[in-house]
């Protein structure tokens, strides 16, 4: 099972990660929650229903990688798209933020849950829920991870895969690798699971 997911039932997964697998996942996961930014806690005494209609940014985010997991919907080739684009992100992109954040908190707390396995690692068990929260937390790793590696759909078997160790970028390409290769097998396990 190492690296690998299997089916539980029910509709979870399980994995048997190490301790540096552990501590680099959770590490992932802490600082895709500060790229992400903290969200907007209701203040005490405010109408609870007046959070639901708070609206959001209108304008895409600069750093690259934010750009990236909050993409603009419509893009940007004129000025009723980029209207548009605006608006949608204005009454979207609060609500997006908040699930990603619990993706990534999902992940961190479920590490936090760990006993140890023996030898060093543990077994982690996700059911159903908190599998979707870890494929969403994964993708936002690789998106992330491939946007600071400015990975495209060329670079597929590129230069990027055969970097030589002395390169700075090599331990993020392998963070890249691993993490879509849990994702990938978290995938299949929950599709041969339906």
């Amino acid at each position: 099972m190492a690296g690998h997911f299997e089916a539980l039932p029910g509709g979870g997964a399980a994995v048997a990660l190490d301790e540096v697998e552990i501590s680099i996942l959770r590490s992932l996961a802490v600082q895709l929650l500060e790229l992400i930014g903290p969200g907007d806690e209701p203040v005490e005494g405010e109408d609870p229903l007046a959070a639901l209609f708070a609206e959001g940014p209108s304008e895409p985010p600069s750093d690259p990688a934010l750009k990236r997991l909050f993409p603009d919907a419509y893009g940007d080739e004129d000025e009723e798209l980029r209207a548009a684009a605006a608006d949608f992100r204005r009454y979207t992109e609060n609500d997006l933020r908040a699930r990603k954040r619990e993706d990534a908190l999902a992940v961190i707390r479920s590490l936090d849950a760990l006993s140890s396995g023996g030898e060093g690692g543990a077994i982690l068990k996700l059911t159903a829920d908190e599998s979707r929260s870890w494929l969403g937390a994964l993708n936002d790793l690789r998106l992330t991870i491939g946007t600071r590696l400015e990975v495209t759909d060329e670079d597929e078997g590129g230069e990027l895969y055969r970097l030589p160790d002395a390169d700075p970028r090599k331990p993020m390409v392998m963070a890249y690798l691993w993490l879509g290769a849990l994702q990938e097998s978290l995938v299949e396990t929950l599709m041969s699971g339906a």
